[in-house]
């Protein structure tokens, strides 16, 4: 062993026990042999004597560095040294050289990178006989079969393939170099893959697999009368049909086959060529073969297949050609719906499906056919957003696997509902009616083992609601008022489960636009809020939301829900009792649900005109009063605490600053400074017992923060009528408020 192979062994090692010192020394010395004016003929030396596969693939190495930044300097001599010694070690024209050739795939490859580069420079002007020369030599078996297929898998790689970027000039050689192999050697190459498959098939299926992998990679560019024709189509078909060959042989044919399918050509071609196909020969194996691999691939070919024959649809006019792709469309639908049902989805297929329900529009009335498929899509994506049962208990608590199950769901089910809406534009009815029945196969199972099934149907129904016009929400159209009526009067056994409740709340307050023309299904609103569907849920994240949800849906009949407050007050007492003696801590609850929205819910309900003067001070009264006692309270006794009891106080003062707060948005100026006054008052002593914060706890910056806020609403609330209280606000903050929190204050 000499230095340099010593050195290119300390560059490579991995066990940790060489000093960084002798590593950097090998790194240098390695370098400096590669500026020698012969490193190529002694990487070619190394090649053809060395054992030691770090050698081997550090001479690789550098030769294809060497040949990649100094080919134009090279001598003509040593272009041809380094051609003929590579491409003698790629055919094995030395048997002595057996050793890269039989060594580890990492070695190959590097070899076959190398060669590629030659090629980039020589061919075809320089070296125009390379794939030609190569025919010869395959004859001596795998090993050299075997480097043929790595070296055109790297000129893929390398040069044509355009899923790599590539620079102007590549793309020049890329043109240039498959120009002269359709013209030379093409028809020679595809010619040897099926003899080679032919020949091996039996005795070498792991070849014969590599030598389909390579041909796959060629089908887009070169003639696809090589390999449509009445050899290699029935070749392929029988590789994946008949005897009982390797799977990764099997998939290896369909993977060529979904390469023929995807290969650009005018509409009218592609059309003869799907249809000369006769896929049908493979949807069996859909069903037949266990082995997920297989059905993997056959599913991309079928979905390939059906990409295609929709894209015919589109651009062919005639009434023939549309009805032909439309056949072939129904042949492989089956097989595509028991796929997405019972293996791994491709995004790939959803949003074919996608492009199949948009092209539908055009057809009024829609045909059966067309309908049966629409129903079959519906019954997809209902399968595919039901959450996986055996997270069921990580989801109801939001663990950390429930929250990254929950996350990876949301993300997956976007292009799923995007379908469903699709549907929901073309075919209402049918949708509406599958939703319905999916509820109604929910409702009917009296257990709670439903769970998913029952969250799955109401995550529709809710998705649904983003394609129907709010007009139509409104008046209830179609079989929606029967699909809402299901929904506002049905108590799911599995309500307790926290993602049930959540949708439940959800799609309950998407459609509430329907109640404002049908003020008959109010109680029920109420009831599927105030229970223990809703704000008495036992899930405090459900109730927290239930919360945030009822404030919107109180925005939007404020007036219709009138008649109700006194039944709506009545239900919420423990509600807004337990929020100012309970310390929620925002880390588990997101800020639009801390729970607040409940006092800005009732100060809607009670803050308008409608409600009697008498009553609406009454209703009010009933709620400052305790919380301002409270704060008093917590005031009086603040010296008294020890440091654990005056954090535990300061944050349901918090809280309760943050409830008066929201409960005041309900009330404009006009009513609390021209027509009631009384009401103005109120806000008025509040604002008394609150500014006392300011002095008890003049360094606690989140109370500051609250106290501050409350102070804006009353600037908004009360008008020039709050100007009197400012100045003792102003200068409790000035002692310790810094300047810049003024002047935002001031903003």
């Amino acid at each position: 062993m000499d230095d340099l192979e010593r050195a290119i062994l300390v560059i490579f090692d991995e066990s940790g026990t060489l000093d960084d010192d002798l590593k950097k020394q090998a790194e240098l010395y390695c370098n400096d042999v590669k500026e020698k004016p012969l490193i190529c003929r002694l990487c070619i030396e190394k090649l053809c004597f060395s054992n030691l596969v770090q050698v081997q693939f550090w001479c690789l190495q550098t030769l294809h560095e060497v040949i990649r930044t100094r080919y134009l300097t090279m001598t003509p001599d040593e272009r041809h040294m380094i051609r003929g010694s590579v491409f003698s070690i790629v055919c094995l024209e030395d048997k002595n050289l057996t050793r890269v050739l039989e060594g580890p795939a990492f070695i190959k490859n590097k070899l076959a990178q190398v060669l590629i580069t030659l090629i980039y420079f020589e061919y075809p002007l320089v070296w125009s006989s390379v794939f030609v020369d190569f025919f010869p030599h395959l004859s001596k078996g795998n090993v050299v079969i075997d480097m043929f297929c790595r070296v055109l898998n790297a000129l893929d790689d390398e040069l044509i393939n355009l899923d790599y970027p590539r620079t102007p000039e590549e793309l020049t050689v890329a043109g240039r170099v498959k120009d002269a192999m359709r013209q030379q050697c093409v028809c020679q190459i595809v010619r040897v893959w099926y003899d080679i498959v032919s020949m091996y098939r039996n005795s070498d299926q792991e070849l014969c697999t590599s030598v389909l992998d390579s041909m796959r990679r060629y089908i887009s560019w070169i003639d696809i009368g090589l390999i449509v024709n009445d050899a290699f189509i029935p070749l392929l078909f029988d590789l994946i049909l008949v005897g009982p060959l390797s799977v990764q042989l099997r998939g290896a044919a369909v993977r060529c086959l979904l390469a023929v399918v995807s290969k650009r050509m005018e509409p009218q071609s592609k059309l003869s060529l799907l249809r000369s196909l006769q896929i049908s020969r493979v949807l069996r194996l859909v069903t037949e073969d266990g082995d997920a691999e297989l059905v993997s691939d056959i599913a991309a070919l079928l979905s390939g297949y059906a990409v295609e024959a929709l894209d015919c649809f589109k651009h062919l006019n005639s009434e023939d050609a549309k009805g032909i792709s439309m056949e072939l469309l129904s042949e492989v639908f089956p097989s595509i719906f028991y796929v997405m049902k019972n293996f791994e989805v491709d995004v790939n297929i959803i949003q074919f499906l996608s492009g199949y329900v948009a092209i539908l529009k055009s057809f009024a009335p829609l045909p059966e056919k067309q309908l049966l498929h629409l129903g079959q899509i519906l019954e997809v994506i209902l399968v595919l957003i039901r959450y996986d049962p055996a997270y069921r208990t990580n989801l109801d608590f939001m663990d950390k696997i429930g929250k990254e199950e929950e996350d990876r769901m949301v993300e997956f089910r976007k292009d799923l509902f995007v379908l469903l809406r699709t549907v929901g534009r073309v075919a209402p009815d049918v949708t509406q009616l599958f939703i319905r029945n999916s509820l109604a196969s929910a409702v009917s199972r009296s257990s709670d083992s439903n769970v998913e099934e029952v969250e799955g149907a109401l995550s529709l129904l809710y998705a649904l609601g983003e394609s129907i016009s709010e007009e139509t929400i409104r008046t209830g159209s179609g079989l929606l008022s029967e699909l809402l009526l299901m929904l506002l009067s049905t108590k799911f056994p599995c309500h307790s489960n926290r993602l049930v409740a959540l949708v439940y709340l959800e799609t309950v307050t998407r459609y509430v636009k329907f109640i404002q023309d049908n003020t008959q299904y109010i109680p029920m609103v109420l009831a599927a809020f105030l229970d223990e569907r809703g704000i008495h849920h036992s899930n405090i994240n459900v109730s927290r939301r239930a919360s945030y949800l009822f404030m919107r849906v109180v925005k939007l009949l404020k007036m219709k829900l009138v008649p109700f407050i006194e039944t709506i007050l009545q239900s919420l007492q423990d509600t807004v009792a337990q929020f100012t003696i309970t310390n929620y801590t925002t880390e588990e609850l997101s800020g639009s649900e801390d729970g607040s929205h409940i006092f800005e819910a009732i100060g809607l309900l009670i803050g308008t005109e409608d409600v009697l003067p008498e009553k609406q001070s009454d209703y009010l009264s009933s709620l400052l009063s305790p919380l301002c006692q409270q704060v008093e309270a917590l005031l009086k006794n603040a010296k008294l605490l020890n440091a654990e009891e005056t954090n535990a106080k300061i944050a349901v003062t918090q809280q309760i600053i943050m409830a008066i707060n929201s409960l005041s948005k309900g009330f404009s100026e006009r009513l609390v400074t021209a027509s009631r006054p009384a009401i103005g008052l109120m806000f008025k002593q509040t604002l008394d017992v609150l500014l006392q914060v300011l002095v008890i706890f003049p360094k606690v910056e989140p109370l500051r923060n609250k106290v501050t806020s409350f102070i804006h609403r009353m600037v908004d609330t009360l008008g020039a009528s709050v100007f009197p209280y400012l100045p003792k606000a102003l200068e409790q903050l000035l002692e310790e408020i810094e300047v810049h929190i003024i002047s935002n204050f001031f903003t």
